[in-house]
């Protein structure tokens, strides 16, 4: 097979392609059914974040119960606690597996049906926690918490994606913003029916862990009404009468010109990008070998693994952003808070009861200012917004270590412990809480984007479980002390992002990723850890 002698791919014919028209983002009936089905996929992960917290008590008795029925004794205290400890922590691995290749699932599966296969995780995981009552084994919540776990890592990393490929420029903020609305919702869900007049009982806690049943069930029902996300179709799939068909359904309307000129701009990228890095691997395997090799130039879009995300460096930037984003998200302290509230609480005077239903109210805090972010997303934009809730959360973190210290001098400061408490919430929910999660979707093209996503939901669910594990063990160390290490990271987190994080309101994918091209200098050959996305270089094949 001959092959063209030049190869020749200029940055500036992406300018010169550029079209100034942008599609309106309409919310149709059918763009609002695919988003509540995946944005179910959200709530399944808060419910099950926040599910374990209120029957702790009663599954501590329920394993101390079965091993008597097996042996006849007891559990040590300390069993009892390290089976509860493996419990909760078997959730976070679950999800690191899951989000570790939710980037390969999508791809390969592709975005809807994914999200379909990955309820049948769920449904078998609330079906093990639920039975695990009838027959007496703790090893299926073991099991169920796990099989969940995995479940929600793949929705950490599924559902951010759809949101974003189904939306257009205008209201991807709006959209990408619906995960976290649906992980709070989640969390309030599993705080409300945990109170102990509800289902958090030592009779009911089994069908408490087995509702995860519901979010699964509904999905199954909804999503194979939905249409794939077309930007799938088009680039990864190069289906583009199926991607058409899905846009017209999304928009509601056969006038989509804008929204395909700019993906086949994308995927025109993509390929560009492909033949570099099949035609540098070829080079480079020339040079080792003296031969020469036929080369096919029917070439689809390539999807970036993981290795050479590394190796690119073009890359690099929006990487290191995205993982800078989701640890700026998890190593802020808010997991402490969540965790200790119910103690932060008490200390105020409140009784224990009283403090239990308390905490919901940090659960309906962060419903209320993530459902006020919403259309604040696309007027305000990302960078903005993510800023000021990490400087919020910076001043509070500060006065919470301050009260803390503080709080036996005089009883105003134990109240004022709750309110800087409740502050340093709302200041999550006005950024951190959301946008990490939509962020990457948007600073990747297609190509690399499921990689981006994979490698930072796992950075998200390891530092999750980090905080998790070590804030107890850095509580009995330092004491009141113990919020300053999050104030010294969110000032990081901070000046890093300022310098670093692009604004992405209303700008297309290409015109994002972009950003991160550089154009070469005359005569320049790049090589295979070429910072280039698009370059121009000369064959002697």
């Amino acid at each position: 097979m001959s092959t063209p002698d030049d190869i020749s791919i200029a940055v500036s014919s992406q300018k010169e392609l550029t079209i100034n028209d942008k599609s309106d983002g309409k919310i149709t009936g059918r763009l609002m059914l695919a988003v509540f089905g995946a944005v179910l996929g959200s709530l399944q992960f808060g419910f099950n974040t926040g599910v374990i917290n209120a029957p702790e008590g009663k599954i501590k008795d329920f394993m101390n119960e079965t091993h008597i029925k097996r042996t006849g004794e007891q559990f040590s205290e300390d069993t009892v606690i390290n089976l509860y400890s493996l419990l909760v922590a078997i959730f976070a691995v679950g999800g690191m597996i899951g989000g570790l290749i939710a980037g390969w699932w999508a791809d390969f599966f592709g975005r809807k049906f994914g999200l379909i296969l990955n309820t049948l995780p769920g449904i078998a995981a609330a079906c093990l926690m639920f039975f695990s009552r009838h027959a007496s084994s703790y090893e299926m919540v073991i099991a169920g918490r796990f099989l969940v776990g995995f479940n929600c890592g793949l929705y950490t990393g599924l559902t951010p994606l759809y949101l974003s490929e189904i939306s257009t420029p205008n209201i991807r903020g709006a959209l990408g913003t619906l995960h976290q609305f649906g992980v709070v919702i989640g969390i309030l869900l599993s705080q409300v029916l945990g109170f102990p007049e509800v289902l958090g009982t030592g009779q009911n806690w089994h069908v408490l862990l087995g509702l995860c049943i519901i979010p699964c069930a509904l999905q199954l029902l909804v999503m194979p009404f939905c249409p794939e996300s077309p930007r799938y179709l088009l680039i990864t799939k190069e289906q583009e009468e199926k991607a058409l068909s899905s846009l017209r359904t999304l928009r509601g309307t056969s006038m989509v010109d804008a929204d395909i000129s700019e993906m086949k701009r994308e995927q025109s990228n993509s390929r560009a990008e492909a033949k570099e890095y099949i035609k540098t691997n070829i080079l480079v395997r020339n040079r080792r070998t003296m031969g020469r090799l036929a080369i096919s130039y029917k070439i689809k879009c390539k999807v970036i693994g993981m290795l050479h995300l590394f190796k690119k460096k073009s890359l690099w930037m929006p990487l290191v952003i995205s993982v800078i984003m989701h640890l700026s998200q998890q190593l802020s302290g808010i997991n402490a808070i969540f965790y200790y509230s119910a103690t932060l609480f008490k200390s105020a005077g409140v009784s224990e009861i009283t403090a239990a239903h308390a905490t919901s109210g940090i659960g309906a805090i962060m419903v209320v200012v993530s459902l006020i972010t919403i259309p604040l997303m696309d007027i305000i934009g990302r960078r903005t917004l993510h800023l000021t809730g990490l400087a919020g959360m910076f001043i509070f973190s500060i006065l919470i270590t301050l009260s803390l210290v503080f709080q036996d001098q005089a009883k105003w400061v134990k109240i004022a412990t709750i309110v800087v408490s409740l502050c340093f919430v709302v200041f999550f929910a006005i950024g951190p809480g959301s946008i990490p999660w939509m962020i990457v979707a948007e600073l990747f093209s297609q190509g690399p984007r499921p990689a981006a996503m994979s490698i930072s939901v796992l950075i998200n669910w390891i530092s999750n479980f980090a905080v998790g594990y070590l804030y107890p063990i850095l509580q009995k160390a330092i004491g009141h002390y113990s919020f300053l290490p999050f104030t010294g990271f969110l000032a990081i987190f901070w000046v890093f992002l300022l310098k670093y994080l692009p604004e992405t309101k209303n700008k297309t994918i290409e015109e994002i990723s972009s950003q991160w091209e550089r154009k070469p200098k005359e005569g320049y050959i790049a090589t295979e850890d070429t910072g280039l996305v698009l370059f121009k270089t000369k064959s002697t094949l």
